[in-house]
């Protein structure tokens, strides 16, 4: 096992860009605003043949007892019991607060193995203005600038130090193969998080009942059943015209990138506002993306029949688009209908990256031209030759033949629909390519 590092301070000292430092990558989002990281997230790092997890952890208020920084310090306090060693990360430029001083004392009465790390301390290596820290009694205080890089080496070795071989890499910790990355993603405050909190069965994220409580795309190791999974709770998104602060247009970018990434995307609708705008919007962005998707709509507890009879209709309607996605009706909150998911998300996986021989698909073609022929366009008469398989995730099936730009969007439907009752494609977009054969005497002519 790799050991693991939590990173622990107030708000706004820069937990988040010595995590991206640690782990050589821009995976948490960084701004000067305080309070911005929220739940626990994690990512791996690695130093000569030492590697480790990073957990990066939202601003700590040992004392909060109400509200969302209840919640924040419940994450930050899981993440210490789960570290073997913490750093705890003060600000040089702002100086000792009351705070840090509470901090402190948590930490010193927990009794695990903690670093003090100054940080911004750029240029300030030799200064006097360091020696308040010793008054944290927690001992060397290691001046770094997360920013710069400057003093990270010399941290990592104090940290990992009292570690021994535990920090060396171990080849059971490579990374593995076949997991399935699966996104949750849908408007602010559906329930993501209280989602993926019922299946992990523990208050992993902050679920708060505050739209935009979740800002940053948090990946989680799960395992059920044997399937190795990456459980990633994204972001709200809103429409354009009420993105306004710069922090939630990164959360946007990290959501979008967050579908990109992942294999299968299960959109959470929420049944008390039926569908709206925008989760048509976010449909259609999973569907460009061509990840495989399962719809659940969440709350179905809180809305009478009536209602969901409106909202049934509501997702034929405008979702008509992901007529081949699954969808359950759940109530996360109480961990109803949550099971049900599994098995639409593994037949959506199964079918995204499902072969196709050739030669299937060529007789599923031809038997369909001669079920119905395709519309003939003035001289022209589309004549589908042969099929094969362009690619996975999402199923892309290449036709060949004559004339073939001529075919309508009609017939091109009735293709995809014969080519998805074949291969079972039950849950994942799939694209048709058509490559019309060149005639080799129409120059000469």
């Amino acid at each position: 096992m790799k050991p693991v590092i939590a990173l622990v301070g107030r708000a706004n000292v820069g937990k988040s860009t010595l995590f991206n430092r640690l782990t050589r990558s821009r995976d948490a989002i960084v701004a000067d605003v305080a309070g911005l990281t929220r739940d626990r997230h994690y990512g791996l790092g690695r130093q000569g043949d030492h590697a480790f997890i990073v957990v990066d952890t939202g601003g700590f208020e040992p004392d909060a007892d109400s509200g969302i920084y209840r919640e924040m310090a419940r994450q930050t306090r899981q993440a210490i019991a789960e570290a073997d060693v913490v750093i705890f990360v003060v600000d040089a430029r702002a100086g000792l607060s009351a705070q840090d001083h509470d901090i402190a004392n948590y930490l010193r009465r927990l009794g695990k193995p903690c670093v003090l790390a100054c940080n911004k301390a750029e240029g300030m290596q030799d200064s006097a203005l360091l020696a308040e820290f010793y008054e944290l009694g927690l001992g060397q205080v290691h001046p770094v600038s997360a920013a710069h890089g400057q003093g990270i080496r010399s941290l990592v070795e104090t940290a990992l130090a009292p570690l021994g071989p535990r920090a060396l890499q171990d080849d059971a910790d490579a990374p593995e193969t076949g997991v399935i990355r699966l996104a949750v993603a849908g408007r602010p405050n559906v329930g993501k998080s209280t989602l993926i909190n019922a299946w992990l069965g523990e208050e992993r994220l902050v679920a708060f009942d505050l739209p935009g409580t979740t800002r940053d795309a948090i990946t989680i190791p799960f395992e059920r059943r044997g399937q190795k999974f990456e459980l990633i709770d994204t972001a709200g998104l809103r429409r354009k015209g009420k993105v306004f602060e710069a922090i939630e247009k990164f959360s946007v970018v990290k959501t979008l990138g967050a579908i990109e990434s992942a294999h299968v995307v299960v959109l959470l609708l929420d049944a008390t506002q039926g569908v709206t705008d925008q989760d048509a919007h976010i449909a259609g962005y999973i569907l460009e993306a061509g990840r495989a998707v399962v719809i659940a709509v969440n709350k179905w507890d809180a809305v009478d029949e009536y209602q969901r009879e409106q909202v049934r209709r509501s997702i034929e309607n405008r979702l008509a688009f992901l007529k081949f996605a699954r969808m359950h009706f759940i109530a996360a909150a109480r961990r109803q209908g949550i099971d049900a998911l599994w098995a639409s998300i593994a037949q959506a996986h199964r079918a995204a990256y499902r072969k196709m021989p050739t030669p299937v698909l060529t007789r599923v073609l031809l038997e369909s031209v001669q079920f119905q022929t395709p519309k003939r366009s003035g001289l022209h008469r589309p004549k589908p030759r042969y099929a094969h398989q362009g690619g996975m995730n999402p199923p892309v099936i290449v036709v060949h033949g004559n004339a073939l730009e001529h075919l309508t969007d009609a017939y091109k439907r009735f293709l995809e629909g014969r080519f998805r009752k074949e291969f079972d494609l039950v849950g994942t977009p799939m694209r048709l390519e058509f490559k019309t054969s060149k005639n080799p005497y129409a120059d000469k002519a």
